[in-house]
């Protein structure tokens, strides 16, 4: 059986490990592996909440973004657990510094939403970002997503499958 996960032209979307999962929360540097930017605070908390949660479907549990042309991990996306009952999923994600701009997190966002509206139970996708952060607003726009609402810190987005 082979392992799940996403690939795109130029990304792999993959799961923790429970081992990869623990030096990420550490910060345990592997520099052969990881982007220079990698973990960031983000990665380390996601990996922390990762290894205290039972083991689910990879699907809706954390994901490494992954180059395809050298293996660097550059950072993680995943929905925040299964869709509810209502088939409204959460999601985030973010890629290390040094990558931004590169189009990665539109390109990782984009084949994440693809699966999770082909699995069937993902109705609709729903994610947030403070009003300041212009380029988490314009990766979830070319992704798909719509704003739908604002307050004082963040604005809100989703989108229908």
């Amino acid at each position: 059986m082979t392992p799940f996960s996403i690939e795109t032209a130029r990304l792999r979307l993959r799961p923790y490990t429970h081992e990869e999962a623990g030096r990420v929360a550490a910060g345990a540097r592997r520099e052969s592996h990881w982007s220079p930017g990698f973990p960031r605070p983000d990665d380390q908390d996601v990996a922390r909440l990762h290894l205290a949660t039972p083991p689910g479907q990879p699907l809706f549990g954390p994901l490494q973004i992954v180059l395809l042309s050298n293996d660097l991990v550059i950072g993680g996306i995943g929905f925040f657990g299964p869709p509810d009952e209502a088939g409204a999923v959460g999601l985030g994600y973010g890629v290390a510094p040094e990558v931004e701009g590169c189009g990665y997190a539109t390109e990782a966002l984009r084949a994440l939403l693809h699966r999770g509206f082909a699995e069937g139970s993902v109705r609709r996708v729903l994610a947030d970002t403070a009003h300041d952060n212009v380029a988490s607003q314009r990766v979830l726009e070319k992704a798909g997503l719509r704003r739908i609402s604002s307050d004082e810190n963040l604005h809100y987005y989703a989108v229908e499958g």
